[in-house]
């Protein structure tokens, strides 16, 4: 039997911290310069969901801080949470959230075997010609693609910290 947890007001907590995390990443969109129309397509939500959480009446100020301290873990614990609660959406609050920017190589020992594929939660990962490349735009630096690699033919960098 599946327990629901709750916090001392009675709120699902997964609801709660998802509501926080998208508050964050529309916040962030924004910034970017997409449009509340835009913003609520990429994260499957109304626009007047965007538009209550960008002037702040629906969320609760604990669940952004909840939010803000899972944007701070380690990228691959980031992810993990973040697709756990919220599967492919988790791909655009990952990385509109997170700190960092991540290179990643292919080495030419890559045998096309497809783990990596597999493996990668943000779809960064793609078989081309037998060899993995990686759109590094989507890599979070989770390095779980490497660890899976058989022929350690994977190699994230950092390249960026920081906003």
């Amino acid at each position: 039997m599946k327990k629901s947890v709750f916090n001392t007001h009675g709120v699902h907590m997964p609801k709660h911290i998802v509501s926080g995390l998208k508050y964050l990443t529309a916040v962030e969109l924004i910034r970017e310069g997409y449009s509340q129309k835009e913003v609520a397509k990429m994260l499957e939500m109304d626009r007047s969901t965007i538009s209550h959480y960008l002037n702040g009446r629906n969320l609760s100020w604990s669940s952004i801080e909840i939010a803000e301290t899972i944007t701070n873990f380690c990228p691959r614990d980031f992810l993990t949470l973040s697709y756990a609660l919220m599967q492919e959406k988790a791909r655009i609050v990952v990385k509109t959230c997170s700190k960092h920017d991540y290179e990643g190589k292919v080495k030419e020992s890559c045998i096309g075997c497809g783990l990596c594929v597999d493996t990668c939660l943000m779809k960064a990962i793609v078989l081309k010609d037998l060899k993995a490349q990686i759109d590094s735009n989507w890599c979070c630096g989770c390095l779980m693609c490497g660890e899976n690699c058989p022929t350690d033919s994977i190699e994230i960098l950092e390249v960026k910290n920081g906003f």
